[in-house]
């Protein structure tokens, strides 16, 4: 099985700046907020009540303590608690990590309900974080968002309606929202990762990932499946003034996932004709 890289943060690239990565409490989330707050920034993170108390261990047990605030981001009301607490309690806002997302993958079955909520946490509820934080951005003279998407929208995947569904809306709502905020100074871009080892991946792999790993790693180039520390680097790029003429892109951050052909790795392929 792979093991997860270590990073060396850029010291202090966003000091001085104030994040909001939704969903912070584990996965992908709670590792692009912890490398935000290595890298000197001062962070806020939402997740589910159930995640609230684990979350808070973790970035405690790292050496830090941002500001968590539990609740659903279908919510609207909750949304805008998230952005109204941070700014009252930091004074600005920077920059915003749209991760949070409901896992329902569901095709021919899926009910009207169940693409509702999918809908809702997701692309609903990015678009929501983006206009709020928009106006704050603005006072600070520009901002940047990165939203978390997926291979999973630009790839059909069986009985995944709900889920693809949700992620190819990111993807244009990310075009949209950059064309129109870039008047304000604002970039919005998205990272688009392949099989990762998150907390949902583990359960379908009933937490056997040696097991596991070489299976699902045969849809990516490198041949493994990726760790959330992974997804940071890119993330946090797109976030800061490295990227500062990047906006309205997806970057892949897949381990070669969309690149791959139906041949797969090429173990078992062979050219017409030849011995």
């Amino acid at each position: 099985m792979s093991t997860a890289p270590t990073r060396i943060p850029i010291a202090n690239r966003f000091k001085g700046k104030v994040a909001i990565v939704t969903g912070g409490t584990n996965g992908i989330g709670h590792a692009i907020a912890l490398e935000l707050l290595r890298e000197g920034a001062q962070v806020a993170v939402s997740g589910l009540p159930s995640d609230a108390e684990e979350g808070r261990k973790a970035f405690a047990a790292a050496g830090f303590s941002p500001l968590i605030i539990a609740g659903d981001m279908s919510k609207e009301e909750f949304c805008r608690q998230l952005v109204a607490d941070t700014v009252a309690k930091y004074g600005r806002l920077d920059c915003l990590v749209n991760n949070a997302f409901s896992f329902i993958a569901k095709g021919l079955d899926a009910t009207r309900a169940d693409f509702h909520y999918s809908l809702d946490v997701g692309p609903l509820g990015f678009a929501l974080m983006i206009q709020l934080a928009a106006p704050e951005m603005a006072k600070q003279g520009g901002g940047a968002v990165v939203n978390v998407s997926s291979i999973s929208a630009w790839v059909a995947q069986a009985n995944r309606w709900t889920y693809n569904m949700g992620k190819g809306a990111v993807t244009q709502l990310t075009r949209c929202a950059a064309l129109d905020l870039a008047p304000q100074k604002i970039r919005v871009n998205s990272i688009s990762p392949g099989w990762i080892w998150t907390r949902e991946v583990d359960k379908a792999a009933g937490g056997d990932r040696e097991k596991f790993d070489p299976i699902w790693g045969q849809y990516h180039m490198l041949a493994r499946m990726g760790h959330p520390i992974e997804m940071t680097g890119p993330a946090l790029f797109l976030l800061s003034d490295d990227a500062s003429f990047i906006t309205g892109t997806d970057l892949p951050v897949d381990g070669g996932y969309n690149g791959m052909g139906p041949e797969g790795l090429g173990q078992t392929a062979r050219i017409a004709g030849s011995k």
